[in-house]
């Protein structure tokens, strides 16, 4: 049997992260970027229903701030499903593999207040940093929370996880809706 896969490339431009050129840093993130992208684009796929099929999605990052990773997961998603969309509309499948609906947004705390989707400034001032995957149905993906300088309460991720579902199911409606629209 060959392989079946959703396959994604993340590119970080250059110049995209205001601090920094192509350092070993900006290399890591990149791979950082496509790692992630690729975890919550499989978690959305069954791949008995692919065949026998790749799909490539392409993210490159303009401008890289606190969101971007996640930014990218949510844009993938919409192109995922419409790439699927049109590949059942040609008849090269026959069954939707998508098994779910993923978006995802960055959290944080600064300045001891819990914020949601954080720009470069908030992000880079931010006493933590999270970034939130979760499906249609309220399931997460992955989680990824770092204390950047010390430790922080249950309480903050409590908060943290609250404003991500909120923010999830925003970007969810607006996936629909970019679906709609194409």
């Amino acid at each position: 049997m060959g392989h079946r896969r959703v396959r994604h490339a993340a590119a970080l431009h250059q110049h995209a992260h205001p601090a920094r050129g192509q350092s070993r840093p900006a290399q890591r993130t990149h791979l950082e970027i496509q790692r992630l992208i690729g975890r919550a684009l499989r978690a959305a796929v069954d791949f008995s229903k692919l065949g026998e099929r790749s799909i490539l999605i392409d993210c490159d990052v303009l401008q890289a701030d606190g969101g971007t990773r996640t930014a990218a997961i949510t844009g993938a998603w919409v192109a995922l499903a419409l790439a699927i969309q049109q590949m059942r509309k040609y008849e090269m499948i026959s069954q939707n593999p998508l098994v779910c609906q993923t978006a995802a947004i960055s959290v944080g705390v600064v300045g001891g207040v819990a914020m949601l989707d954080l720009c470069y400034e908030e992000d880079s001032r931010a006493d933590v940093d999270m970034n939130v995957v979760m499906t249609a149905e309220g399931e997460f993906v992955e989680l990824q929370a770092t204390a950047e300088q010390r430790s922080f309460p249950a309480q903050h991720l409590d908060e943290m996880l609250r404003l991500a579902k909120g923010g999830i199911e925003v970007l969810l409606e607006a996936q629909k809706t970019a679906i709609q629209v194409a």
